[in-house]
C-alpha cells in the first residue's frame, strides 16, 4: 500500500504547476482523499480535499481559486493543479487519505487518516 506523490519543482510568482499522487495497493476511489502541505518552520495545513462519495471538494481560504483538485479512478490518481503561485505557497507537499473532514482556521484536515504519501517540495520563487 502506497502513495507515490510527485510533480514539485521550481517555479515563477505566477506560474503554474501540477502534483500527482498515484496509489498502488488500494483503491484510491474508495477513500476520500487530501492535499497537505508543509511551509518552512509551519505546521503542516489542510490544502485541498476530495470526498469519496460524490467528489464533493473543499479548499483552504489561502488557495480557493488557484487550486483544483481532481481524481482519475481509472489511473488510480489524484492531482492538484495549482495556478497563480505565490512564495508563500513554498512548501513540502502531501496526499493523504483520510476520513471525517474537519475544517479547522481556515483549512480541512481529516479526523482520521489512513495512508500518506512521501512529499513533493513545491518552490515559488523569482
Amino acid at each position: 500500500v502506497q502513495l507515490q506523490a510527485s510533480g514539485g519543482g521550481l517555479v515563477q510568482p505566477g506560474g503554474s504547476l501540477r502534483l500527482s499522487c498515484a496509489a498502488s495497493g488500494f483503491t484510491l476511489g474508495y477513500y476520500a482523499i487530501g492535499w497537505f502541505r508543509q511551509g518552512p518552520g509551519k505546521e503542516r495545513d489542510g490544502v485541498a480535499c476530495m470526498s469519496s462519495s460524490d467528489g464533493s471538494t473543499y479548499y483552504a481560504d489561502s488557495v480557493k481559486g488557484r487550486f483544483t483538485i481532481s481524481r482519475d479512478n481509472a489511473k488510480n490518481t489524484v492531482y492538484l493543479q495549482m495556478n497563480s503561485l505565490k512564495p508563500e505557497d513554498t512548501a513540502v507537499y502531501y496526499c493523504a487519505t483520510g476520513r471525517n473532514l474537519v475544517r479547522y482556521s481556515g483549512s480541512y484536515y481529516f479526523a482520521e487518516y489512513d495512508y500518506w504519501g512521501q512529499g513533493t517540495l513545491v518552490t515559488v520563487s523569482s
